[in-house]
């Protein structure tokens, strides 16, 4: 495993971290507005508006990588960054 991918993995646990203390901490009722998709207002869990909001970021994110990956020359940085060129 390389440097990289481990300390993104501990960079995501710290995040899930607090999504979880924020979760414990913030367990009263509120109105979420979201004029957008809503009539009117949802009333839920604070944690549970923070988990959607987060877990919306972490999708957002993925898609996002995973189309980045696929775009351009993905087999020549699959194979170390460097495109051969032809003669």
């Amino acid at each position: 495993m390389s440097p990289a991918v481990f300390f993104r993995t501990v960079f995501f646990l710290l995040i899930l971290f607090v999504v979880i203390y924020i979760g414990t901490e913030n367990t009263q009722t509120v109105d979420f507005h979201f004029s957008l998709l809503l009539d009117k207002p949802a009333r839920t869990s604070a944690a549970l508006v923070y988990f959607a909001v987060f877990a919306v970021g972490v999708i957002a994110g993925t898609l996002f990588n995973a189309g980045a990956a696929k775009s351009g020359n993905g087999k020549a940085e699959a194979e170390g960054g460097r495109a051969k060129k032809k003669k």
